[in-house]
């Protein structure tokens, strides 16, 4: 992997610390990664044994691949177009494939980012309301449009403004959610809720699409194969121990998915809800939860506004990857690279935000938006993880990858080069025996 350009290499912040990397790496996902996808998927796909699913794909695939993008990153200490280029020279084509399909799944970020801006005002005014009243009328498109000018005011301010902003929002995040927690273990519906997240049915194992989803949260949880991962490592200091700052993301970003589980199920089971309601499941449980809570109204506002704030940072990280690419490999200003990428945002998120209006803009029956999420954030980045490991663990000498990683063991190593290297054809392997079968 070569080296890059000095002039690519002056135009480029850092992170100040190891600490300011994790903080601003698991701000970067845990908004709707977890307290939006993961209890949906959860509700989707079975509870208990879903849950397990993505355990396993988690530990034994997914971190090594979030090691390997990391380490990457901070090799080329350049965009993610950049960074794959480095290794060859058709790399930049794949490059390039990774920052559009980050910007399709930020197209319908911010359109969810809006619906928590939405909630969090409705709120402070007294007038939360479920979802389906909520998307009665264009309020899902008017927040959009809002989230998107927000968005590109803060990512003006650069590299500094996103890590200011994640270091007070994570703590305060969790608080409120381990609050909402305990909050939940006192609702009736606490038990069957319980076995819902706890007892699996292992029968449901056998259904292809669930590990399938379970790898696809797993990618989407860590942020893999979006291009966060190369984009946020190319920042990290030279003394940070890349698997040590990437385990502790991991866990958090575990820890709140796992929590979400546990603060949103006992409601819906509570209220006789659908657990398998969809994307809006949070939207429609926790407006009931905070209307029949004692301490309803603070709480709900604590809440939702800490809920758009972490959104808000996912849907900063992701316009983050596409930016830095637009600036870099056009060579354009940072202001310039920003206003581009905020109109073809424009134009790619309107049919998601229309979702959910009295337009009901749908593929097949599915709304819009869903059909894009299932698609691109499950399916699509399942793939980009996957072909993105071989081509960096089959093209670099894994004595380079050591030394991006900061550490002199070669246990990190040899784990991610086995998994980069097998896991295509593995894949490959079960998808003919899928067939066959």
């Amino acid at each position: 992997m070569a080296h890059p350009s000095s002039e690519t290499d002056k135009s480029r912040g850092q992170w100040s610390s190891e600490p300011a990397f994790v903080f601003s790496m698991a701000a970067a996902a845990v908004g709707l990664g977890n307290l939006w996808r993961f209890p949906y998927m959860v509700g989707e796909f079975g509870g208990a044994a879903f849950i397990l699913a993505y355990l396993i794909a988690l530990v034994l695939i997914c971190l090594p691949i979030m090691y390997l993008e990391v380490a990457a990153g901070r090799l080329a200490q350049g965009n993610t177009v950049h960074t794959y280029r480095q290794v060859n020279r058709w790399g930049a084509w794949y490059g390039w494939a990774v920052v559009l399909l980050t910007f399709l799944i930020t197209s319908y970020y911010l359109v969810i980012t809006g619906w928590t801006l939405g909630y969090a005002v409705d709120a402070v005014r007294d007038e939360l309301s479920v979802f389906s009243d909520f998307s009665d009328g264009y309020a899902s498109l008017y927040y959009f449009l809002a989230i998107l000018a927000l968005v590109s005011l803060v990512l003006l301010r650069g590299l500094a403004a996103i890590e200011a902003f994640s270091k007070l929002l994570m703590p305060l995040l969790l608080l409120v959610i381990v609050g909402l927690v305990f909050t939940a273990s006192r609702m009736e519906g606490w038990n069957e809720a319980s076995r819902f997240l706890l007892q699996a049915d292992f029968s449901a194992w056998r259904n292809p699409e669930l590990w399938m989803m379970a790898f696809g949260q797993g990618f989407y949880t860590l942020a893999i194969g979006q291009g966060y991962l190369v984009t946020y490592g190319s920042y990290i200091p030279r003394k940070a121990h890349v698997p040590r700052a990437c385990l502790v993301v991991g866990v958090t970003e575990t820890t709140v998915a796992l929590l979400a589980g546990w603060m949103i199920f006992p409601f819906v089971f509570s209220y006789g809800m659908d657990p398998g309601e969809g994307s809006q499941l949070a939207f429609s449980t926790l407006p009931r939860v905070f209307e029949d809570m004692r301490w309803g109204f603070p709480v709900a506002i604590a809440f939702f506004v800490l809920f758009f704030l972490a959104a808000f940072s996912s849907s900063l990280a992701g316009l983050k990857v596409v930016i830095s690419a637009v600036a870099e490999e056009f060579r354009i200003s940072h202001a310039s690279a920003v206003g581009i990428v905020a109109l073809g945002m424009l134009l790619l998120g309107i049919p998601s935000a229309l979702s959910f209006t009295p337009l009901e803009l749908t593929i097949a029956g599915t709304p819009f938006l869903d059909w894009l999420d299932q698609v691109v954030g499950g399916q699509l980045v399942l793939v980009s993880g996957i072909v993105g490991a071989g081509f960096f663990c089959w093209l670099v000498e894994p004595a380079r990858l050591r030394q991006a990683l900061g550490t002199d063991t070669r246990w990190w190593e040899t784990r991610i080069y086995v998994v980069g290297r097998w896991l295509p054809v593995a894949v490959v392997a079960w998808l003919i025996l899928i067939r066959l079968v």
